[in-house]
C-alpha cells in the first residue's frame, strides 16, 4: 500500500502509471479530491515497492487558456527517444474533459520545470463523437508496425462509458480509426451493461496484445476487471474472437 506523505497528497493519491526507464520504476500518479486543482506527481522506485517522491511534485499541470489547469490519469510513453506524458484534463467550466500531452527528455527531467506543454494551444483529443458524451480520458498506449495506437476511455462512467482508438505517427496529432467504439459495453443483463471503460493496452514480447478494462452492470456500485485479447489486421487493432 502506497499511502500518502507529501503535503500535496493528504487528500489522497490514485490512478499508478507505471514504466521502467534504466534500472528504474518510475511512478507517476495523480492527486485526488482537489478538484480543479489536481496534478500529476512523480516517485521511483528500484524494488517495485518502496518509492521515493519527487520533492518538486506536483512535476506537471497544463498551461493554455481551453483548460482549468487540472491532471489527471498520467500514462508515460517512449517515442522515438523522448518521453511522452499524457494526460486528462477539463474545460475552464469543468464541463468537459480531455485529453493532453506534454514532453520531457528522460528520467533527469521528470521532475517539476522539466516537461514541455505541448497542448498549450488545444486538446490532442476531445469529445465529438456522440457515444464519447463530454469526456475522453485515461489514454494508453501501444506501438505496432512503426504508428503510435492509444486506446481511450469515451463518455464519463457509466453514460455508458466505452473505448475507442485513435493513430498517431507523431505522438502528439491523433487521428481516430473508427466513429464507432473499439469495445462497446455489454447488452442489458450483462456483466457490463453499464460500461467497457478505463483501457489499459498490454503488448508482450512475442506481438500479443492485450486490453484490459473495467466494467459493471450496477451503474459503478460494483466493478469487474476483463481482458480482451487484441488481433492486428491491415495494420489496425480488431477484438479478437
Amino acid at each position: 500500500e502506497i499511502l500518502p506523505e507529501q503535503d500535496v497528497e493528504r487528500n489522497g493519491i490514485c490512478a499508478p502509471g507505471a514504466r521502467v526507464v534504466g534500472d528504474r520504476l518510475h511512478l507517476f500518479y495523480q492527486t485526488y479530491g482537489n478538484g480543479a486543482r489536481d496534478a500529476i506527481c512523480h516517485a521511483v522506485s528500484d524494488d517495485g515497492v518502496h518509492f521515493d517522491r519527487d520533492k518538486s511534485n506536483p512535476v506537471f499541470h497544463p498551461t493554455g487558456a481551453w483548460n482549468v489547469g487540472r491532471a489527471i490519469d498520467a500514462e508515460l510513453f517512449e517515442w522515438k527517444g523522448k518521453y511522452y506524458l499524457y494526460y486528462a484534463t477539463r474545460d475552464p467550466e469543468m464541463k468537459v474533459q480531455m485529453l493532453g500531452v506534454a514532453t520531457s527528455t528522460g528520467p533527469d527531467a521528470f521532475g517539476r520545470g522539466g516537461w514541455t506543454d505541448l497542448s498549450v494551444d488545444g486538446p490532442i483529443l476531445k469529445p465529438e463523437l456522440p457515444w464519447e458524451g463530454k469526456c475522453i480520458e485515461a489514454a494508453s498506449l501501444c506501438v505496432h508496425d512503426g504508428r503510435l495506437f492509444m486506446f481511450y476511455a469515451g463518455a464519463f462512467n457509466n453514460a455508458p462509458q466505452q473505448i475507442g482508438v485513435a493513430v498517431s505517427d507523431d505522438a502528439v496529432h491523433f487521428q481516430r480509426l473508427s466513429d464507432k467504439p473499439f469495445l462497446s459495453n455489454g447488452p442489458p443483463g450483462s456483466w457490463n451493461s453499464s460500461e467497457s471503460g478505463h483501457p489499459g493496452v498490454f503488448m508482450d514480447d512475442d506481438g500479443s496484445t492485450y486490453l484490459f478494462y473495467q466494467g459493471n452492470d450496477t451503474k459503478g456500485k460494483t466493478w469487474s476487471l476483463a481482458r480482451q485479447r487484441v488481433e492486428w489486421k491491415d495494420g489496425k487493432p480488431v477484438p479478437a474472437d
